[in-house]
C-alpha cells in the first residue's frame, strides 16, 4: 500500500505540473511574450522535459537554460535553510546523466543550454547581458532560501513585463522557517520600485506562480 500511494502522488504531481507547463506556455504564446525558459534545479529531468513538450505544443520557440549543480543540494547557509527532507547532497544527478535523459525524451541537443555548477559561482558574477537576457518563463526548483536568493539576484535585471516565474517549492515550510523560495521572493520583489507579481496559477501542494508586471502599466 505504501509503494502504491508514493506512486499514486509522483503521478499526480506530474499531472499538476504538466498543467502549469501546458497553462504557462499557452498564455505566453497567447499574449505574445517571447524569450527563453529557464530551469534552475533540473533533478531527474521530468520538469525540464515537460517544459520542451509544453512549448513546442503551443507554438512556443523557446531555447531552454538548464541550471544545476549536478552535485545534489549545497550546504545549508544558515537556518533559513532548514527543512528536514533537504540536506546537502541530495537530489544528485551528473550532467552526463541529465543529457541521458534529454536524450531519451528526444529533446536535441541544440534546443538547450546546461550550466553546471553552484549558483553562488554559476550565477553570482554574471553582468546583466550576460545570456540569457530574454526569458519567458522562469522555473525556481532549487529549494532552499539560499540557493533562491541567488537564482532571483540573477533573475532581478532581467525581469520583463508579461514573464512568468514559476515557484516549485512556494509552500514547502519547517517547523522553525517559512517556506524559503517563498521567503526570497517577498524579501526580494513584494514591495519592488517597479515589478509587481500577479498571482498566476497553484499547482499541486507546493508550487505558485505569478505574472511579472510594470508597475507602470497599473498606474
Amino acid at each position: 500500500m505504501a509503494q502504491l500511494d508514493i506512486f499514486s502522488t509522483d503521478f499526480q504531481n506530474r499531472i499538476w505540473r504538466r498543467q502549469f507547463f501546458f497553462n504557462a506556455f499557452s498564455a505566453l504564446r497567447f499574449n505574445g511574450i517571447d524569450g527563453d525558459y529557464a530551469e534552475f534545479g533540473c533533478w531527474g529531468g521530468v520538469t525540464f522535459n515537460m517544459a520542451f513538450m509544453e512549448a513546442r505544443r503551443s507554438g512556443h520557440p523557446a531555447k531552454l537554460w538548464a541550471y544545476d549543480s549536478f552535485q545534489g543540494l549545497p550546504a545549508p547557509e544558515s537556518d533559513k535553510d532548514d527543512h528536514p527532507i533537504w540536506k546537502e547532497g541530495a537530489l544528485d544527478m551528473t550532467l552526463e546523466e541529465f543529457h541521458q535523459v534529454c536524450a531519451a525524451n528526444q529533446i536535441p541537443r541544440e534546443a538547450y543550454e546546461a550550466v553546471p555548477g553552484f549558483y553562488s559561482d554559476t550565477l553570482h558574477d554574471l553582468a546583466a547581458d550576460a545570456a540569457p537576457v530574454n526569458i519567458a518563463l522562469a522555473y525556481i526548483d532549487c529549494d532552499l532560501y539560499s540557493s533562491t536568493m541567488s537564482v532571483l539576484n540573477f533573475l532581478l535585471p532581467r525581469l520583463k513585463h508579461g514573464m512568468i516565474l514559476g515557484f516549485d517549492d512556494y509552500f514547502c515550510w519547517s517547523a522553525t522557517q517559512i517556506a524559503g523560495e517563498r521567503r526570497a521572493m517577498l524579501e526580494l520583489l513584494e514591495n519592488h520600485e517597479r515589478w509587481h507579481l500577479l498571482p498566476f496559477m497553484q499547482f499541486g501542494w507546493h508550487g505558485n506562480s505569478f505574472v511579472v508586471e510594470d508597475r507602470a502599466l497599473l498606474a
